[in-house]
Formats: C-alpha cells, sequence, structure tokens
C-alpha cells in the first residue's frame, strides 16, 4: 500500500464527511451551537451572588439616633432598601413576594441604645435559604458601623463593645432548610422533562417511519391529531405528579401551605404547556435526533437554569432577566414555590396561571399550523 494511495483515500473520505456533516444541520447544531448556548448559560446565568436585596424598613421610631442606625442599608450594594409605612405593610409585602425582608426599628430604640440594650427585629422570606442567609449578614454588618460610631460617640460602652442586638426570624422557612426550596423547584423539572422531551419525539417518530401518512386519507383534523397525541402523557405526567407530591410530603417533609387542588390544577395546567411545546418542536424538525437535543436546549436547560430554581434571577444581566421571564418555567417555579411554603396568594396564582394557559393555547395552536398544511 503506497503513502499516495492512503493519502488520496483519506483525503476523499474526509471531504465527503465534511459535505455529509454540513448537509445534516441536526450535527451542527450540537456541534457548535450546543457548546455556545452552555458557555453563555452558566457564564452569564448562574450567579450564587445576592445583589439588591430588598429590605423593607419599618421606622415606629422617628428620632435621628434611629435614622442613623439604618443609614447604612442605603450605602450596602447589596442592599436596597425601602421605606414602609407600617409593620402591617411590610408583611404584605414580603407575603406577595416584593421584598425579601423587613427590618422594623421599636419605637423605645433610642432610649434603649442610651441605655446600652436596643434590638432591632429582622424578619426574613426563608423560601430561599441560602439568600437569607446572606441578606441577614449583610444586614448586620451595615448596621454594625454605625451603630458603633453612636456608641462609641456616647460614651456609655467601651470600644467594641455592641450595643444593639437583631432578633432574626424566618419566615416561610422556620428551619432554614434548603430541602425545602429545592424539592418544589424538582417538580417543575420532572413536568418539562417528561413533557417536552418525550413528546418531541412522537410527530418526528411517525415522519421517520411514514407512518404518518397513513393519517392523510382518513377523516382526522390536526387538532385531534394533537390532542390524542398529548392524552397519554398527560395521565403519564399526572402520575409522576403523585410521586412529587408523596415525595415532598412524607419522604422530604416539604410543607404543603397551598391548597392541594391549587397545586394540582396549576401543575397540570404547566405540563400541558411543556407537552405542547414538545409537539411543536416535533413536528417542526420531523427528526428525532434533531427533536431531542431542540427540546433540550429549550425546555429542560432553560429549566434548569434560568428559571429560579437554584438561584436568585435578580442577581443575573439584566438580558437574562428578560429571557427568563419569557420562559414558562419562570412563572411556573416561582409559583409552585410560593404555593408550598407561603400558601395561596391569589394574585400570584391568577397572574401565573393566566400567562401559563396563554402559552398551552398559542403552542397548541401552531403545532396544529405545522400539521395543517400536510393533512389538509
Amino acid at each position: 500500500m503506497s503513502a499516495s494511495g492512503f493519502t488520496r483515500r483519506l483525503i476523499a473520505l474526509t471531504r465527503k464527511e465534511i459535505r455529509q456533516m454540513l448537509r445534516d444541520r441536526s450535527n451542527l447544531i450540537v456541534g457548535l451551537l450546543l457548546p455556545a448556548i452552555l458557555i453563555l448559560l452558566f457564564g452569564y446565568g448562574l450567579s450564587f451572588d445576592v445583589k439588591d436585596a430588598r429590605v423593607a424598613i419599618v421606622l415606629e421610631d422617628s428620632s435621628p439616633t434611629a435614622r442613623q442606625a439604618v443609614a447604612g442599608l442605603q450605602g450596602s450594594p447589596y442592599l436596597a432598601p425601602r421605606w414602609s409605612n407600617s409593620m402591617a405593610e411590610a408583611e404584605r409585602m414580603i407575603r406577595a413576594g416584593e421584598t425579601d425582608a423587613i427590618l422594623r426599628v421599636p419605637g423605645e430604640f433610642s432610649r434603649r441604645l442610651a441605655a446600652g440594650n436596643a434590638e432591632l427585629q429582622l424578619l426574613l422570606n426563608g423560601v430561599d435559604s441560602n439568600t437569607a442567609s446572606a441578606i441577614e449578614t449583610y444586614v448586620t454588618a451595615a448596621i454594625a458601623i454605625p451603630i458603633q460610631q453612636q456608641t462609641d460617640r456616647a460614651g456609655n460602652k467601651p470600644a467594641g463593645t455592641a450595643s444593639v442586638v437583631i432578633t432574626q426570624r424566618m419566615w416561610f422557612n422556620e428551619v432554614g432548610e434548603s430541602t425545602w426550596y429545592l424539592v418544589p423547584g424538582l417538580i417543575v423539572l420532572v413536568m418539562t422533562l417528561i413533557g417536552a422531551f418525550l413528546t418531541s419525539l412522537l410527530i418526528a417518530r411517525e415522519w421517520e417511519r411514514g407512518t404518518l401518512e397513513s393519517l392523510f386519507v382518513t377523516p382526522v383534523r390536526p387538532l385531534e391529531l394533537v390532542l390524542s397525541k398529548l392524552a397519554p402523557y398527560l395521565v403519564i405526567g399526572g402520575i409522576d405528579l403523585v410521586l412529587c407530591l408523596l415525595a415532598a410530603k412524607y419522604l422530604f417533609e416539604v410543607p404543603m401551605r397551598g391548597s392541594l387542588w391549587i397545586i394540582i390544577g396549576a401543575s397540570m395546567l404547566y405540563l400541558l404547556v411543556s407537552l405542547s411545546l414538545g409537539l411543536l418542536i416535533s413536528g417542526t424538525t420531523r427528526n428525532q435526533f434533531a427533536a431531542s437535543q431542540m427540546a433540550l436546549l429549550t425546555s429542560f436547560m432553560p429549566a434548569m437554569m434560568l428559571s429560579g430554581f437554584v438561584f436568585d434571577l435578580r442577581n443575573v444581566p439584566v438580558v437574562i432577566q428578560i429571557i427568563s421571564k419569557l420562559l414558562p418555567a419562570t412563572h411556573f417555579m416561582g409559583l409552585i414555590k410560593t404555593l408550598f411554603m407561603a400558601g395561596d396568594y391569589w394574585p400570584d396564582i391568577v397572574r401565573d396561571c393566566t400567562i401559563l394557559a396563554v402559552y398551552a393555547v398559542v403552542l397548541i395552536a401552531l403545532t396544529h399550523r405545522t400539521l395543517k398544511k400536510t393533512l389538509e
């Protein structure tokens, strides 16, 4: 075997493989687009930092001393303080998710500070225990410096001795268990996986096997075909949902403060969205391999990285925040965690369920459109 013959054959085979690779767009997507998306997701979307944490300040003591004590919060890059007129208003804000913590300055603060035994109350939204712990650290540090300065000027305590005690309470997650935060989010990932990923193969499989053509001569309508594809996987998704709820309740002992029927209804609505997305991908690509990769890129990975499953989305760049708001998983993630940890907060329930319903209708309509040209 001559070296020149080997070289010619190698070059000819390489050219053939290059042309075949360029014709197969699914390979290019996996080889080039997937790594780029992973880099962007992990580089910009993954952040465990806490920035601009919202802290509602209830100032029941309006003296200059009390205002000076909380002035350090306004200079912290990690905190975004806002004034609240009363504890009732602040509690409404934390229940509605409009603030992450409440710092209450009691009416006798100035008098007790002069006596050396002042106290502040810090209420934390414990749905995300990691974020709550970080906010507690930032608030404590922001208060320590001005309090120490006042104490040193007053001269009633030796320098370096604290005169203010911060009493901390954790709302919605009293024990600070990260499991309480993660397990409800796992329901979102399970619904996304069995929804978009499995159904993304259905229509594409029939196109590849040629079985879809047999329906062309029947009176079957596109909408009937779409609904028939969705029905079995809605049943499977319902079974998986029951397993998730049983595990959350009895295995991980996560509190379920919201209505069980609302949790089930919202979860099934999101499952319908995921199934519809998978069918749309399947009907558009008509190739099982390409459909599975597209489902992974457009549903499961964004649901895991950009829905707020692991970290607070407010800590990522604005562009990533905008993209995350376009994902159905983001709305369901916030809703399911609220239902588990805080209970039935109807403004969030109505808003997020309406958004999910719109997504379901739009995706089913688009899937119907991809099949309409073929069946009619």
